[in-house]
């Protein structure tokens, strides 16, 4: 039985997610800060074992963004990661100003587009919208 926990994400749990399908290495600072500054999060445990996680970053009122979507390799495409984001959807139009429109954004992994097109978004570029884009900041501070 799944249960989902909505933010109640501890540092340990999602360093231990993010290690589970080999995302890059945080420092204990980093995910501390990443979780204090996150809008929403979500804990999806199996009995007592988190098995996934979602957090929603952003302004809550022009843009959020789904920034870590995680689901333990041995419970993928059991439906979790799913639920997670439509809980993560629902979150972010409750904070939607009535009458307004509001973006929510992510990045997601190579291959991963068509999971994400299933809930709504589109892929870019398209005919109007530009490709995404980063920058990895990791030099020293000026």
């Amino acid at each position: 039985m799944i249960i989902f926990k909505e933010n109640e994400l501890d540092v340990d749990t999602y360093l231990e997610l993010r290690k589970s399908v080999k995302w890059k290495k945080l420092s204990r600072e980093q995910a501390a800060k990443a979780l204090e500054n996150s809008l929403y999060t979500v804990c999806a445990c199996e009995f007592d074992r988190p098995v996934g996680m979602g957090r929603i970053v952003g302004d809550g009122a022009v843009i959020c963004y789904i920034q870590d979507l995680v689901v333990r390799p041995d419970a993928q495409a059991s439906g979790i990661g799913g639920q997670i984001v439509e809980m993560l959807i629902e979150y972010v139009e409750g904070l939607r100003i009535e009458g307004t429109e509001m973006m929510l954004d992510l990045m997601c992994a190579k291959g991963r587009e068509m999971f994400y097109q299933n809930h709504g978004f589109i892929a870019r570029p398209t005919e109007n919208l530009g490709p995404g884009m980063i920058q990895y900041l990791n030099g020293v501070k000026k």
